[in-house]
């Protein structure tokens, strides 16, 4: 009898704790509607290109952000953004004409072509790198293609989406967020393409967490140059304990803090008592207002 009820509440503990991480991780699906570049902004205009991936399996749709105000002498700044459907349905007038009010950057935003916020199969194979030359599994999807997928960005993505703006290559900068927060990472390791990285809640476990360790000391006159800021999250743990701690956060602020050590520009920003989900928006404006000369906001 006790075997039987003890059972009971053990398997309806086990669905408790399946549903809870469902809830943190499960990403809204619901299809978009128009966005800003459908409904017209004052102050901006945008074009839009589609581009394929060179097996064919995957379909990208790129929105680029151009200031209507004129370009300083050097060029706009440009902030590319990953998971750019989800990146264009949150882009309001109202931020949009925040920024003209400062120095505007130029958005690239990358996404796919779908009228869901991800391309959940896409996303998972081009943001996340190879485990030990081979293909990862991530949750029944194929993983592994970032190295691909940032060739992609480089050489044929931001030449078009750059084309006939004038863009000041020295202030180009990355962004993304969850798997999209490992590829900045990566390229901020392999690729001297852009300057600024912002890196939001990277997914940072399994093999991934190689990502973090390949920090561990790197060579001054290789790095001095880039930025690379983590935007994290706490409130998926504090939603669950209040004096819950993060074995990846914690690793993250030691990372960054030897890294500032060697005077190598890397900041770690916590933003208290948000969550994994919530953390796209919060990072996502963040960086787009910093790109206009707006500071980020301090870590509590």
């Amino acid at each position: 009898m006790h075997r039987r009820f003890y059972a009971a509440r053990l398997a309806a503990l086990v669905v408790l704790l399946l549903c809870s991480k469902t809830v943190f991780s499960r990403p809204d699906m619901t299809p978009l509607g128009p966005n800003i570049a459908d409904k017209g902004s004052a102050f901006y205009h945008f074009a839009v290109n589609t581009f394929d991936s060179t097996d064919g399996k995957r379909h990208y749709k790129v929105w680029t952000a151009i200031p209507k105000k004129n370009p300083p002498a050097a060029g706009y700044p440009v902030l590319y953004l990953l998971d750019g459907n989800a990146v264009m349905d949150k882009l309001s007038e109202p931020l949009l004409q925040k920024l003209s009010e400062r120095d505007p950057p130029v958005l690239v935003a990358v996404g796919y072509q779908t009228d869901l916020p991800f391309d959940l199969t896409a996303r998972a194979y081009d943001y996340t790198p190879a485990a030990e030359g081979e293909p990862q599994n991530l949750r029944g999807r194929q993983g592994g293609g970032s190295a691909l997928f940032r060739q992609l960005l480089e050489t044929t993505i931001a030449p078009q989406a750059e084309k006939g703006v004038a863009v000041n290559p020295q202030k180009r900068a990355l962004w993304g967020h969850s798997y999209g927060g490992l590829l900045v990472l990566e390229s901020y390791l392999s690729s001297t393409f852009f300057s600024a990285y912002y890196s939001a809640v990277p997914s940072l476990e399994r093999n991934n967490f190689t990502l973090l360790k390949a920090m561990g000391r790197l060579p001054k006159a290789s790095f001095s140059h880039k930025s690379l800021w983590f935007l994290e999250g706490d409130g998926d743990r504090k939603a669950n304990d209040e004096n819950a701690t993060s074995g990846v956060l914690s690793a993250i602020q030691h990372r960054v803090s030897r890294l500032r050590a060697d005077d190598l520009p890397v900041t770690y920003l916590l933003y208290p008592g948000l969550t994994h989900g919530a953390m796209f928006d919060a990072s996502m404006k963040a960086a787009i207002l910093h790109m206009s000369g707006e500071a980020l906001p301090a870590s509590h």
